[in-house]
């Protein structure tokens, strides 16, 4: 008999398929476009998670239920101290669930719009745990696509983690990627010009990203897609006037490696091996102990104000006012018949598959994104991903673009409502200014993806936990 908890309404039992009657509901932290995040209590073990939930309607209507399989597919195969972990993904009859670490120290945009810029040790000491996540991804062969501000999160400590995995994809060891996806301003050349890429991309947007920590402006911008294309492409890479009073020279010599627009020479892609001693052995990084860092030893040069809100609290509001359906508890439909389902929501039905770590082994799904064979051998089984042949067959269907107008990228002193550009083909572009309120920390977006989620892959056991 399974262990079994007692309550006002009707018993839980703990040991059998995880679902939402084993947590209880509390604040929301965050609303995007399918859904909310909000703050959820296990009901045994006492702990607190963030609970992202996915509408289906919603998310069907927007055609993006690849996308949201994807993801669920990339989080179970990764567990690391810099990234935001799945700890249970389950669904019912209405939404789909991912339960995530909580993190309440708010995201990198929140604490930047407020402070302006960022202390040099600050960025340094984040720039360190962002790349340890980076070059965990890359070896799961993972590209995120989307770094940025608002998808770094902090917890309670002050530690950073990576979040929202909505874009990201397996990267192929024998062909580059060609599908445009993320925020226009933080892709890399080779992804704006159209040139294909692989896991080089992530780097590029690190360095962005500090720049922007660092200056509170981003190294190349522009007000439409085409001027910022023909910025990250072709602008020279200048410093500000002030740049001695906010970053010295070793991390002036970092930015510049890793905003480089020759993926064979930029910072962490250097080593055929996908090392990234060059990273960890930059004169910049000569104060972080690696080993302590990644043990989550060393103590944070900023830590959250947790007396106040770290996020935007105005999410609780529309469910105040009843504007929509509060989240509640619900039994799902016993026994429903896959044959009458319309073809997208059965695939959700029958791959938004449950996951509980306490049970599971994480398994990798990386077989159902199979390189394709090219001739580019360099005498090895290594090839070189900056030049092997391009292939436009890795992407699926275009996907409608849904609205983000809350998720953008500010710019110093400017805040206006962003919208998503998206072209002909359906991808999107974050290239605006957000609004003046904040996503909150844990934001959906959805754009343009390259791995076929519509294949049924037979997944491998990993036996990383």
């Amino acid at each position: 008999m399974g262990a079994v908890c007692g309550c006002c309404t009707a018993p839980v039992n703990f040991d059998g398929e995880v679902d939402l009657y084993h947590f209880d509901l509390h604040r929301a932290v965050g609303k995007g476009a399918f859904g909310k995040v909000r703050v959820v209590e296990h009901k045994r073990s006492k702990k607190l998670y963030a609970l992202k939930y996915i509408d289906k309607a919603r998310c069907i209507k927007q055609k993006a239920v690849a996308n949201i399989i994807q993801e669920r597919r990339l989080l179970e195969e990764i567990d690391h101290p810099f990234v935001v972990n799945l700890r249970y993904a389950f669904q019912d009859d209405e939404n789909c669930y991912f339960v995530l670490d909580l993190m309440l120290g708010g995201d990198l945009r929140f604490h930047l719009e407020r402070r302006g810029h960022l202390d040099e040790e600050v960025v340094r000491f984040w720039g360190a745990e962002l790349a340890s996540a980076l070059d965990f991804l890359r070896r799961q062969r993972i590209i995120h696509r989307d770094l940025k501000p608002d998808n770094i999160l902090l917890d309670a400590a002050g530690h950073a983690h990576i979040t929202d995995l909505n874009v990201a994809i397996h990267f192929s060891e024998r062909r580059l990627h060609t599908s445009v996806a993320g925020s226009m301003a933080y892709m890399a050349p080779e992804v704006v010009g159209r040139k294909g890429y692989t896991w080089y991309v992530d780097w590029w947007s690190l360095g962005v990203v500090l720049w922007e920590l660092l200056f509170h402006r981003r190294p190349f911008d522009g007000k439409t897609a085409e001027k910022m294309t023909n910025s990250i492409l072709k602008d020279p890479l200048k410093f500000p006037s002030s740049v001695d009073q906010y970053c010295s020279q070793d991390g002036q010599d970092f930015l510049r490696g890793l905003i480089e627009r020759n993926p064979k020479q930029r910072l962490g892609c250097k080593n055929r091996c996908g090392s990234f001693d060059d990273i960890q052995n930059h004169p910049w990084f000569k104060p972080i102990d690696w080993d302590l860092l990644e043990n989550k030893e060393v103590q944070p040069p900023f830590v959250p104000d947790m007396k106040k809100a770290n996020f935007d609290v105005s999410h609780e509001l529309d469910e105040f006012l009843m504007v929509e359906k509060p989240l509640t508890h619900s039994k799902r439909k016993a026994n429903p018949d896959l044959e009458k389902m319309k073809p997208e929501l059965r695939q959700l039905e029958e791959q938004f598959t449950v996951y509980d770590f306490t049970k599971s082994k994480r398994m990798s799904y990386y077989p159902h994104n199979q390189p394709i064979v090219t001739s580019n051998h360099n005498g090895d089984d290594e090839v070189d991903p900056a030049s092997v042949i391009q292939s436009a067959t890795n992407t699926i269907l275009p996907t409608a673009t849904v609205d983000r107008s809350a998720a953008g990228s500010p710019l110093p002193d400017t805040h206006t409502n962003g919208h998503p550009y998206a072209n002909g083909n359906g991808y999107s572009f974050d290239i605006n200014r957000s609004s003046a309120r904040s996503p909150g920390p844990y934001h959906m977006e959805r754009i343009d993806s390259d791995d076929p989620v519509n294949s049924k892959p037979r997944p491998s056991r990993s036996s990383s936990r």
